[in-house]
């Protein structure tokens, strides 16, 4: 076993940039970056209409001559839009507006948009009637009816303007549909519906010899678009020579070896994947539900690179950890003269763990355990076990023995919050869904820490991790770090 930690342990965390092809890559690239850009786009295209909509109803509010004929002051107008386009906008992304995959349907979109719009307005009546200024209420009544207007009508354009780029392929990803059956051509028609999404399915994929040359057209009035079957099995050889950019399974009854064998190849050939998902609920961190005109997608990729997170988290790791090391070091002398009176052997154990991406490093911890104990093994689980010392029993119990670990997050090779890594020889063991733990910097302490399930093994009960990797957040690692805290205090 490589011991080199310049190195991935495991060869598939490898970014799907590296296994593709330049010009793929540098194609993904595009079209993730567009996908961005047409995000931004659409945030700043609703905030503007959404400001619009009120400036509008104000002057619509004078023009027909309602009410008072209340005259407000340019800045308390301009205060006024911009704290109403941020909170709608706000309310929209809370409505998941800006997602990926999401407002695919016309008629959706503008539900969303009226719903959003009432929502805003609801929460400013309060203002409106307590406030000091005296806020006309016609001019509420009508930014509800000018508001959504402006908004749907920056949408259209907005999504006219992404539909002709795309027609002029940028920003598309070119799909194969795996499996021609029922699904198959609905998935067709679905995605080509929705132009929002950027794909163009541009072949079928079959392993049943009777459908190959098949040519399936989608569902609607003009028989005008369709893709040709193709045999199978897929590969990454086959992807690559479709020039594809995606795979979508279509056939919900897919077993799921042969969809883990599918993710494999397209893993190689550098594309992403995505199924339709059957009656089982899947647990993985990577999978991301979308509903598109009634057909379920789900997408496997990897989770998000959260840059503002990041550097947050490791800000509260660099400053927490400095100060824990400066006022506890009185501690660490006191626990360190205890380990070394107890037993032989060295007050700092040592072990290699496995990081983030797989990635080895040496672990540090004030040592529990005899000197002749075997250096990797499963960790005991219960204070009786005989490889613990006296020391070690209260220092395991109240979680000490971790404390030297803050050198670990000083270094930059774990977090105070994250999953808690593992020795080489268990993740040799881990299954697709355990090895989603090693797509984050591994943490002191975390959810599994504080569940019950704390008396059995980390790898048993991977739950706690992928639900953290999903949900990960600077309150939450805030949350999970004051709830330690109470369980230290404990001695839980």
């Amino acid at each position: 076993m490589s011991t080199n930690t310049d190195k991935p342990y495991f060869a598939e965390f490898e970014s799907l940039e590296t296994s593709a092809s330049n010009a793929h890559a540098d194609r993904l690239f595009f079209q993730i970056r567009f996908e961005h850009l047409a995000t931004a786009a659409e945030v700043l295209g609703d905030f503007i209409a959404a400001a619009v909509g009120l400036v509008g109803a104000y002057r619509l509010y004078h023009f027909l001559g309602l009410g008072r004929d209340i005259v407000y002051s340019p800045t308390v107008i301009l205060e006024a839009v911009l704290v109403f386009a941020l909170l709608f906008v706000i309310l929209l992304d809370r409505e998941g507006v800006y997602r990926k995959g999401s407002g695919m349907l016309r008629v959706s979109e503008t539900e969303r948009t009226l719903r959003v719009s009432v929502q805003a307005f609801l929460i400013l009546l309060p203002a409106a009637i307590f406030s000091a200024h005296l806020i006309s209420r016609w001019v509420l009544f009508l930014g509800v009816l000018l508001v959504p207007m402006a908004v749907v009508c920056e949408k259209q354009l907005l999504f006219s303007i992404v539909r002709r780029l795309h027609m002029r392929g940028r920003g598309v990803r070119r799909a194969i549909i795996y499996g021609s059956g029922f699904t198959g051509k609905r998935v067709l028609s679905v995605l080509l519906r929705s132009r929002k999404l950027g794909i163009n399915p541009t072949v079928f994929v079959d392993d049943d010899q009777k459908q190959v040359g098949r040519t399936i057209f989608a569902l609607s009035y003009h028989r005008d678009q369709s893709a040709e079957v193709i045999h199978g099995p897929v590969t990454a050889e086959l992807i690559k020579s479709c020039d594809a950019d995606m795979i979508v399974v279509a056939i919900p009854s897919l077993g799921q070896d042969k969809l883990y064998a599918i993710a494999a190849e397209a893993k190689k050939a550098g594309v992403m994947l995505a199924f339709v998902p059957s009656q089982t609920i899947y647990e993985d961190a990577w999978v991301n539900y979308v509903d598109i005109d009634g057909i379920m997608l789900a997408t496997v990729s990897p989770p998000e690179t959260m840059h503002l997170y990041e550097m947050a988290k490791r800000t509260l790791d660099l400053l927490v950890s400095a100060t824990a090391l400066v006022f506890l070091s009185p501690l660490f002398a006191l626990l360190a003269l205890a380990v070394r009176l107890d037993s032989e052997g060295p007050i700092i154990f040592k072990q290699q763990r496995v990081g983030k991406n797989g990635r080895l490093f040496e672990i540090y911890k004030f040592r529990t355990m005899r000197i002749d104990a075997p250096t990797y093994q499963f960790s005991p689980t219960s204070v009786g076990d005989w490889r613990i010392t006296r020391v070690g029993r209260i220092l395991r119990k109240i979680s000490l023995d971790e404390l030297p670990q803050i050198l670990n997050v000083i270094k930059g090779d774990m977090s105070l919050v994250g999953p808690r890594p593992e020795m080489p020889f268990i993740v040799k063991m881990y299954g697709p869904r355990e090895r989603l733990r090693l797509s984050v910097l591994p943490g002191i302490t975390g959810l599994w820490q504080l569940s019950a399930d704390r008396a059995f093994l980390i790898h048993e009960n991977p739950q706690y991790d992928l639900y953290y990797i999903r949900n990960r957040g600077f309150f939450m690692d805030l949350a999970i770090l004051l709830h330690t805290l109470a369980f230290a205090i404990k001695g839980v």
